[in-house]
């Protein structure tokens, strides 16, 4: 059987964690024993830490990672390379805010055997106009800097192959902020067999997005210069 590595950043997600892993665990159901649900929990103040700790101790397919930083980039490129390192075969990544669905996984999962990796596309967003305007515009960066076309280059809901995932992770900085767009430019431009799944997207389900506007721009101005030293490298 193959092993899947289900990864999720997590920050003060207090009042989503516990109904985002109930949903996600039973995912591992049928799966290689040796699958896990891994969450990168670091720098959190509430108590999501401590939910989850709980959490663990009847369910040991969980793991937690409490050392890689507190932002999501450098979370999420920490959980691909460990998954990578305990010998995954597939890496699912998505979000630990509740947005997305489990039920929308198995669909994703019959389709491994015949793509490198499986893309969500958020053809319809409940995350607000603002959020997908900032998606519309990184895909005509990406589109400009890479030459490649992509619907969604930066969901939060993806099936990846593990050995092909572990070409493209060292190209990145261990505290690259934007991994899943530049792992989705990877697999496109070297023309890795991929597609895109229409996904559905919910409003966050509780809490407050760490991650505002302002951030975002200023995340995004930072990343041009990012885009023309990456592209340069390929």
């Amino acid at each position: 059987m193959d092993i899947l590595y289900i990864v999720m950043p997590a920050y003060n997600e207090e009042e989503n964690i516990l109904d985002v892993v109930t949903s996600w665990y039973p995912i591992l159901e049928g799966k290689d024993p040796a699958s896990r649900l891994v969450i990168a929990d670091s720098g959190s103040v509430d108590r999501t830490h401590d939910l989850l700790e709980d959490f663990k101790k009847d369910h040991p397919q969980l793991e937690i990672l409490s050392d890689t930083g507190k932002q999501h980039g450098p979370k999420v490129i920490a959980l691909y390379d460990y998954a990578i390192k305990q010998g995954a075969d597939y890496i699912f990544q998505t979000d630990s805010d509740g947005q997305t669905l489990p039920s929308e996984f198995d669909g994703f999962w019959q389709m491994r055997k015949g793509y490198r990796a499986i893309f969500g596309h958020r053809a319809v967003r409940g995350d607000g106009k603002s959020r997908a305007f900032v998606e519309k515009v990184v895909c005509f960066l990406l589109k400009c800097y890479f030459h490649v076309k992509v619907p969604d280059a930066n969901a939060p809901f993806r099936l990846m192959d593990a050995k092909t995932v572990a070409k493209y992770l060292p190209k990145l900085d261990k505290d690259y902020n934007l991994p899943n767009i530049m792992m989705t430019t990877y697999f496109v431009h070297y023309g890795e067999e991929c597609t895109f799944r229409e996904v559905t997207f919910r409003p966050r389900q509780g809490g407050t997005n760490s991650i505002n506007i302002k951030k975002i721009v200023k995340i995004g101005w930072k990343a041009l210069g990012d885009f023309r030293r990456l592209k340069k490298a390929m």
